[in-house]
């Protein structure tokens, strides 16, 4: 899921906890993506954050 928002352009802006913030220079707003380690998300969690950056 990282690897996906880094090819498009988001960044690490701030960590919070298991919680990873990411923002786009021309994107507006900013992702969470909980890591938890090798836990795999939820199909339904990751088309969520797929969408929210605006990746299909």
């Amino acid at each position: 899921m990282i690897d996906e928002l880094e090819k498009d352009g988001w960044y690490l802006s701030s960590q919070k906890g298991s919680h990873k913030h990411f923002r786009h220079p021309e994107k507006k707003g900013k992702v969470q993506v909980p890591d938890h380690g090798n836990v795999t998300l939820k199909s339904k969690t990751a088309k969520s954050i797929l969408k929210q950056a605006g990746i299909n």
